[in-house]
């Protein structure tokens, strides 16, 4: 980092003293009844320049030096102005907005310039910080409701993937030697741990969430989509907001965000927001609540801006939870082909054990083992912007890292089976990002960019055994040949596994560098041809070092058969396992997009690409084989093939009303080597590694809508068709309730053929649908609304297992939510909300326990919510 500031700020400084004074562009804004205009954007086309007016609609604006330039004014209901400007000074500007039902253009930023959604050949979801703070959404798992084609699946903070139509992550467990598919970035700073999706956003401006391959846009590999976050920036003119939540089962959110000028060239934004709750589940164990909310999160930005050329954003970050949370409530028990002593009702019987409820709604849980998430994410950045000829070079240096501290009740009983189940782990990465965007001319526009990043991740795991493991590790009965023992008096004797497990240490080094550029040529008028490219390199080292020990001490002398036997008892559960591996992999990808834009109502365009998600390595236990009669690693899956991705997507983007948005898309992706999960029985992988499906194919249709009806009533809709299926897979895992098969030869079965299965965490079908009525509230202030809203969310069934499973499958649902109440850009604020109006019981995951004895586990999704919130804004 050091260094990185070394070599930049001296070039900065020099930019800065040679590029001259700023010029302000100042004005005011108002309606045709002559009242102001508070929060109307101000742009400078074509640069990263802007504003908003204030509570008297006044405005001040940086202008750039060249000339000449466009002024563009806008806000929702009025007709958008444009004013260009072919002289400085300029007077100051007298702006009248006249009424306009026609909807306002979302500006994104995701090709590395300011441009409008609609005439990006990407299909784009762009969700306003505004919309996320009315509708109650405070993390990306709340925003999935808004974007069917979003999907985010979370059994706790580390055990979190983010797909984009059903691809990305590995449904279920998080495995950290692998890389996610859908780039997460804040501020253009690439976020490396899926957990940030559990936290509370912070003074959000908007989410663009771009769909499909990116890899030829954003520094780190994004092989299936990318999630770009833009957070407020600090303003040369004074701002505050305080905001504060109040609802049902305690819950409590205070947010507040203060910003203005500190010189002529400096300013500051400082955020800050927290949030709790009470538990969701009943633990009748402890006799509280588990499952609570306990976050706090801030972000600090220092703005330096000595002319319109050049920008300067140091920004810092840190994020805690400590939640007594992520409890699982047992959802149901499965007959497996296990024999009978060893399904879960016999087991429970023997140990006379009873759940406290068979109907998981009822959020009534008896877990012995503490539940404990504590998160911790942070850092800090520097972003450099620099004006240089046609385009602007940004340089963007930063520091993350992540701390993940949990404690975990996997076996999800009262029992003492599991009494430890964790893997608290530390990751830090380095990243570095140098690129250049602009228009180069009028028809040739583009961006091309040099990335870097360093990661490290050291993991030090535990799963330890209590009293009641050996009755549920028990896999053999009966007499033992030529002795008076038997099996079941052995599993039985005092002792044996309790407090016997494994302990880990685990690290992984990697290492990426990428070069990639994307052109936008315009080759005849509204004809567009966008090539891409990219040159990746990752590189990653593993090592691995596991110790069994504990339970039952039987002294190495001690060579009776009964000795013997307990031994092997104790090796067949949990063993010493240790590797050390690395992989290397160079790869090209590239892209290609035809768009035709006869005028300002028609995109339409089509894409081919391809994309590598990065080689992939194990760091939670390897299955074992047998050589020589030893439980020897199987080393051949330490290291896991990237994968690799041939996608095709055409759509159309159409503005047939100027109150009317209708979009289209439809795509395929052929994925070979599809780094999937695997849920195994073995208690010493704990309970998944990864590994690659021969061959996956997804396609399906995407529509979006947006409409205007007058200045009072808005409506948005998205629907998505998923069609995601296994093309090829022979050996992957068996079902929870094929556990235990047996071939014809007795001879127990490890895999299954699901070629043909459907992927798991994907609907077929889900959409969404919201709209909003507002009017005029003058008898409380003249910019307030009166607003009522509602939104919804729908999804088919889907699979929650990585092989097709009749018990593992998740109804559909609809979730229902409301608001209503006054908002003003401006002044007080107040409204009421509720989430999952309806009180919807659904779930979110299924997963089996550890062991698979049968019994499995569901991730609720949360019951009804309500509460008030309050904001003030100056």
């Amino acid at each position: 980092m050091k260094k990185s500031l070394l070599l930049i700020l001296p070039a900065l400084l020099w930019a800065s003293a040679v590029l001259g004074q700023t010029t302000t562009i100042t004005g005011s804004i108002k309606n045709t009844e002559g009242s102001p205009v508070p929060g109307a954007t101000v742009l400078i086309k074509d640069t990263k320049g802007g504003t908003v007016s204030d509570a008297d609609g006044n405005f001040s604006i940086n202008a750039p030096q060249t000339l000449p330039f466009t002024v563009r004014v806008s806000f929702v209901g009025y007709r958008t102005q444009e004013f260009i400007v072919n002289q400085l000074p300029v007077p100051p500007l007298a702006v009248k907005l006249t009424d306009d039902n026609s909807l306002s253009e979302v500006v994104v930023t995701s090709r590395r310039r300011i441009e409008t959604a609609q005439s990006v050949p990407i299909p784009i979801t762009v969700v306003g910080g505004t919309q996320i703070e009315q509708s109650g959404a405070f993390n990306i798992n709340r925003v999935k409701e808004m974007i069917p084609t979003l999907q985010l699946y979370t059994s706790n903070p580390r055990n979190t993937g983010i797909n984009i139509r059903g691809i990305g992550s590995p449904f279920g467990l998080t495995n950290d030697g692998l890389d996610p598919g859908v780039g997460v970035y804040v501020d253009g700073v690439y976020i490396a741990r899926p957990a940030v999706a559990t936290f509370d956003f912070i003074d959000v401006d908007r989410i663009e969430v771009l769909r499909g391959p990116q890899g030829t846009l954003f520094g780190k590999n994004t092989s299936s989509g990318a999630i770009s976050i833009t957070t407020r920036k600090p303003s040369f003119t004074p701002q505050a907001t305080f905001e504060t939540s109040f609802g049902n089962f305690g819950y409590v959110q205070a947010k507040a965000s203060l910003s203005g000028p500190l010189s002529k060239q400096f300013a500051a934004r400082i955020s800050f927001s927290g949030t709790q709750r009470n538990g969701l589940v009943e633990n009748i164990a402890t006799g509280r609540a588990t499952n609570t909310l306990n976050n706090i999160g801030f972000r600090s930005q220092l703005l330096f801006k000595p002319s319109d050329k050049v920008s300067l954003l140091l920004s810092g970050d840190a994020s805690d939870q400590k939640p007594d949370g992520y409890a699982q409530v047992v959802a149901g028990v499965v007959k497996t082909k296990r024999a009978p002593y060893r399904q879960f009702d016999a087991i429970t019987a023997d140990l006379g054990y009873k759940l406290p409820s068979l109907n998981p709604f009822e959020r009534i849980i008896d877990h012995d083992t503490p539940w404990r998430s504590g998160n911790q994410l942070g850092g800090v950045s520097l972003n450099a912007d620099i004006k240089l000829g046609p385009g602007t070079l940004t340089s963007t240096t930063a520091y993350r890292y992540w701390n993940w501290d949990p404690s975990n009740d996997r076996d999800f009983t009262g029992l003492p089976v599991l009494q430890k189940s964790q893997n608290p782990a530390k990751h830090k990465n380095w990243s570095q990002e140098i690129r250049y965007a602009g228009q180069f001319s009028e028809k040739l526009s583009g961006v091309v960019g040099l990335y870097y990043i360093n990661q490290e991740v050291k993991i030090t795991g535990t799963e330890e055994s209590g009293a009641a493991q050996a009755r549920f590790s028990k896999s053999t009965t009966g007499p033992i040949a030529g002795t008076d023992l038997t099996y079941d008096e052995l599993w039985a004797t005092p002792g044996l596994l309790e407090g016997y497990g494994i302990y880990t240490n685990a690290s992984i080094k990697s290492q990426s560098a990428a070069a990639f550029a994307s052109v936008d040529w315009e080759i005849l008028e509204g004809f567009h041809l966008l090539p891409g490219i990219r040159f990746n390199y990752d590189n990653k080292d593993v090592n691995y070092d596991r110790v069994a020990k504990g339970g039952l001490a039987i002294p190495a002398s001690d060579t009776s058969r009964r000795a013997v036997e307990l031994r092997k008892i104790k090796s067949g559960i949990y063993s010493n396992q240790q590797y050390v591996a690395s992989a290397d992999e160079k790869n090209f990808t590239y892209s290609i997009t035809a768009s035709y834009r006869p005028n300002n109502r028609v995109n339409a365009f089509a894409t081919y690409s391809t994309s590598f998600k990065p080689v992939g390595v194990n760091v939670a236990g390897l299955p074992t084989t047998t050589v020589n009669g030893a439980s020897v690693a199987d080393l051949s899956l330490a290291v896991i093939k990237p994968e690799n991705t041939r996608h095709f997507e055409a759509g159309i983007k159409t503005t047939p009303l100027d109150n009317l948005i209708l979009n289209l898309t439809l795509h395929n992706s052929d994925i070979k080597n599809y780094q999937t999960n695997v849920q195994s029985p073995e208690l010493g992988v704990n309970r998944g590694y990864i590994a690659n499906a021969d061959k996956v194919n997804v396609k399906g249709a995407e529509i979006d809508v947006n409409y205007r009806a007058n200045q009072n009533f808005s409506l948005y809709g998205a629907a998505a068709y998923t069609d995601a299926k296994y093309v090829k897979f022979t050996n992957a895992p068996l079902p929870l309730e094929e556990t235990g098969a047996t071939n014809d030869a007795k001879q127990q079965v490890a895999f299954k053929d699901i070629s043909g299965g459907r992927l798991p965490g994907i609907s077929k079908w889900a959409g969404s649908l919201g709209g909003e009525y507002a009017t005029d509230a003058k008898y409380i202030n003249k910019v307030t609304k009166f607003f009522i809203a509602l939104d919804g969310t729908a999804r088919s069934s889907f699979s929650s297992s990585p092989s097709p499973s009749a018990y593992l499958n998740i109804d559909g649902y609809v979730l229902l939510n409301a608001r209503a109440g006054f908002k003003a850009p401006y002044g007080i604020s107040a409204f009421i909300w509720s989430r999952n109006l309806l009180d919807k019981n659904y779930f979110e995951q299924l997963l089996p326990a550890g062991g698979n004895a049968g019994h499995y586990a569901g991730v609720l999704g949360d019951q009804r919510t309500f509460g008030i919130t309050l904001r003030y804004t100056l």
